[in-house]
């Protein structure tokens, strides 16, 4: 399986675009039919030979629903930028770009939406002008209209070359899966989802979720019962132990490790991917989750970051540390999760 996420303006046509590549719409709640717009992460899937599955996490493009984007592109490698062709570059498009920059996400193609309702070419050129000043650099582009079918074939043919290409993780990796969703089936338990990017996950193992001790009942891959996932996957896991051991019961932001193989850091050194300014106490974005730091800068680019909550975080992580009231983004790289003190 390979995994993929949208991102761009909101009403560019990402939901729509993905419905018409997988027969799925994405957009699961009443309410977003109604306001015609993402609220939630939606997921949706199709099979391209000779690649095999793409899942697709169909982010919100509104600027009320950043953190929900930023959940639902943090943990995935690849992007599926979208643009209109009858609307010109926009707000949170810029927005999108900046984070998946900071991200340090690398792989990605454009896709141009309703061509058939103006020239594509304009919207196309920006996009990419602005695209190739990211970690992204040159991306394939395609002009598309879902009302039309023009250019889906193609699309559908860049997304197989932009899955083939991707590296494949470390099916023997620790597991470390940041829960984007969660919920209680009936007769079941408790259910929770996200975006495995390493290693395998099986029915009988014993994983921690936060701070419990919890074994995989069920797995699901794509609507499918598996015994067992390997990243990069979109699963469903099935979870026993979970009772009343959590307080406020798992959560987007939750995380599923290995037992025993990572240690919880409050506090962690970075280096920014690029120097800046940081306010004093910014949010941490790592991936589907997001907690409130306090920044401790010992120069431009590097800074000690203390966390309300901690997380399981490793040497190279990426991550983004967001401003909420500016809404500027700075990209991070993990250099020590387990820094010493300062000492005055």
């Amino acid at each position: 399986m390979h995994v993929i996420a949208t991102a761009g303006h909101v009403d560019h046509g990402k939901s729509t675009l993905v419905r018409s590549l997988t027969g799925t719409d994405p957009d699961r709640l009443a309410e977003e039919h109604r306001r015609g717009l993402s609220i939630e992460l939606g997921y949706a899937w199709t099979h391209l030979a000779p690649v095999g599955d793409i899942a697709f996490v169909d982010v919100p493009g509104h600027e009320r629903f950043v953190s929900t984007m930023l959940s639902g592109v943090g943990p995935v490698p690849a992007v599926l930028f979208v643009v209109a062709a009858d609307d010109p570059w926009m707000p949170q498009a810029a927005e999108h770009l900046a984070a998946i920059d900071g991200l340090g996400v690398s792989r990605g193609l454009l896709a141009v939406t309703r061509a058939d309702l103006a020239d594509p070419v304009p919207a196309m050129t920006q996009a990419l002008a602005e695209i190739r000043r990211t970690s992204l650099g040159d991306v394939p582009a395609v002009a598309v209209s879902a009302r039309t079918g023009l250019g889906l074939d193609e699309l559908r043919h860049q997304i197989g070359d932009l899955a083939s290409g991707l590296a494949a993780p470390d099916p023997h990796a620790d597991v470390r899966l940041w829960v984007d969703r969660s919920f209680h089936v009936r007769g079941a338990g408790t259910v929770v989802t996200g975006t495995l990017p390493a290693g395998t996950i099986a029915i009988g193992d014993t994983l921690t979720l936060d701070d419990v001790s919890v074994r995989v009942r069920g797995i699901q891959c794509l609507g499918r019962s598996v015994t067992s996932a390997t990243g990069v996957s979109r699963v469903a896991l099935n979870l026993v132990g979970v009772g009343g051991k959590l307080a406020a019961g798992p959560r987007r932001g939750s995380f599923l490790v290995s037992t025993g193989q990572w240690r919880l850091a409050p506090v962690a050194d970075a280096r920014l991917v690029r120097p800046g300014r940081l306010p004093e106490r910014p949010l941490l974005h790592v991936g589907a989750t997001s907690v409130g730091v306090r920044v401790r800068p010992f120069d431009e680019s590097t800074i000690r970051l203390v966390l309300e909550r901690p997380l399981p975080l490793r040497v190279g992580d990426r991550a983004l540390v967001r401003d909420p009231g500016s809404r500027e983004v700075w990209g991070l790289t993990v250099l020590d999760p387990d820094p010493p003190p300062l000492r005055r």
